[in-house]
């Protein structure tokens, strides 16, 4: 590997030829000019890693080198070295994006721990990632095989989702399999524990349930309502835990997190299940059977969410809640920029709910579009995209003017996805719905041991079609394929992000309470 190189600019260098060659000895090589001119042409001429800038020197200052060096190279780091003190001179040097700032004398610690710290960081820090990993791998692994209740895989799927984020740092493969080999496990230890507690959470049976779709208004936004102000709910459709993450940095710019928390959606994990129960406040069947034109169900035609706004005032009235509230659902970026541009005719209203669903096209565009597919080709590619939308859209630009209003918030979502890779043969009739991860049916074919099956949807608080209607659900990562033309529909939608199953990305979903900075 060649040594890191170096050009040390100081009109008096030869002063520093004990720090020169403290580093000779530690390894890197240090070339050095006197003077702004000489060492401009020195770039120009040769490739250097990094630059120590003196900020006081006859002739072109410092601030004037660094500017030609900035226009030469935008992204070679300059540490700009001092002997003034004064406030003006540093906002100088850090506005022209340096990457280190050091008064003197400087001492040659300080000089090489601001090398590691500006050229060897990343390798430090994966480094430091992967270590850190490989000492919790086996306590992760021994709270998975333990007992573990609702709010311990809450805790879980937070340290995976953590070091899912911290190791796509780290240039090492083989310790991100391993990390993906753990969380194939906590997933099938969490779908054998879900489904032998789920119907007693729903019905009431087990008072230790977790936060659920119906009981999220309930339970974590009507609590934060301040009738003195108004409040808003940012629901992202399909947003992930780790999606939440990503953002997070983002947003902290202008809000402090309160509260970082995870709730259960309901089964099945869909925007017409899990999303009408948040705002209904109700369980799927509960919603049909008190209120039948607001709910539609797979076989029937239109809009499965189209009356959301009108089971949240149902909800509001039902808990004595007589305030003001607006709901709007954005659906492409015209509707974003229009509501973003009219955020100030919400400010009289109590409660502002506001859906926003571009996630979950993304997510659908992965599997339809190959473009797509090869921008978000895996987990860490598709938390990319999904930030690089965020930090562009008009989501953020309405959350940064609520915090310019000091307009408290909640952000959460109805349900996550899981890339799903693994084949299940199933078969239905015509009326069998699309959905890869749950089906319902009269008529299913399918192994009973490869799906968490529901013989009666009235146990789980789904409706009937049909009398001998049944609904299942696919596990951790797989897919339901249907025999015919079987290799061509597993090719096509193997590696795609779906939803409607049992997963921990799926079902353990981000409430984020939020408050103006």
């Amino acid at each position: 590997m060649d040594k890191i190189k170096i050009l040390w600019v100081d009109d008096e260098i030869d002063l520093l030829k004990p720090h020169i060659l403290f580093l000779e000895q530690k390894g890197y090589e240090v070339l050095t000019s006197n003077n702004g001119d000489d060492a401009i042409e020195m770039i120009r001429e040769n490739p250097y890693d990094i630059i120590f800038l003196d900020e006081q020197m006859p002739g072109i200052s410092g601030i004037e080198t660094l500017e030609e060096i900035k226009n030469l190279y935008p992204n070679l780091p300059v540490v700009m070295i001092t002997k003034s003190e004064e406030e003006s001179i540093m906002e100088d040097a850090i506005g022209s994006n340096i990457a280190d700032y050091l008064i003197k004398p400087v001492n040659p610690n300080q000089i090489l721990l601001c090398l590691k710290k500006n050229l060897e960081n990343k390798k430090l820090m994966s480094e430091k990632a992967t270590f850190t990993y490989q000492q919790e791998f086996r306590n992760i692994g021994m709270e998975i095989s333990g007992n573990l209740n609702h709010k311990e895989w809450c805790d879980i799927y937070k340290k995976l989702s953590r070091w899912e984020i911290e190791l796509e740092k780290a240039e090492d493969e083989s310790i991100q399999e391993v990390l993906k080999m753990q969380k194939d496990e906590a997933n099938q230890v969490f779908m054998k524990f879900l489904e032998s507690h789920y119907q007693d959470w729903i019905s009431g049976e087990d008072p230790d349930h977790p936060v659920l779709s119906p009981t999220l208004f309930k339970d974590k936004i009507f609590p934060l309502m301040d009738r003195q102000q108004p409040f808003f709910v940012l629901l992202i459709d399909n947003l992930r835990y780790d999606q939440w993450k990503a953002i997070q940095p983002l947003i902290e710019e202008y809000y402090r997190v309160i509260q970082d928390e995870i709730y259960f959606s309901i089964l099945p994990t869909t925007t017409q299940y899990a999303r009408n129960a948040i705002f209904s406040g109700l369980m799927p069947s509960e919603i049909e059977k008190r209120f039948p034109q607001y709910w539609i169900n797979e076989n029937e035609e239109g809009s499965k969410n189209k009356f959301e706004s009108e089971l949240l005032g149902e909800q509001l009235k039902r808990f004595g809640k007589n305030v003001k509230y607006s709901y709007h659902k954005i659906l492409n970026l015209d509707a974003g920029k229009k509501l973003a541009d009219n955020l100030a005719n919400l400010m009289n209203n109590d409660l502002n709910v506001i859906v926003y669903n571009f996630v979950d096209m993304l997510s659908h565009a992965r599997t339809e579009m190959e473009i797509i597919r090869e921008l978000a080709d895996d987990e860490p590619a598709y938390r990319s995209l999904m930030l690089s939308w965020f930090e562009h859209s008009s989501l953020f630009d309405i959350i940064k003017y609520l915090a310019e209003k000091k307009v408290h918030l909640v952000i959460t979502t109805d349900h996550g996805s899981v890339k799903v890779q693994n084949p299940v043969k199933i078969i239905g009739d015509r009326s069998t719905n699309t959905n890869l991860r749950y089906k319902i049916g009269k008529n299913l074919s399918y192994t009973a041991k490869d799906v968490y099956e529901v013989k009666n949807p009235y146990d789980i608080f789904l409706p009937k079609i049909n009398v001998s209607s049944v609904f299942v659900f696919c596990r951790n990562d797989d897919f339901f394929a249907y025999p015919n033309n079987y290799n061509y529909y597993v090719k096509y939608y193997r590696n795609t992000f779906q939803h409607g199953g049992i997963s921990l990305e799926e079902v353990l979903v981000p409430i984020i309470s939020l408050q103006p900075k």
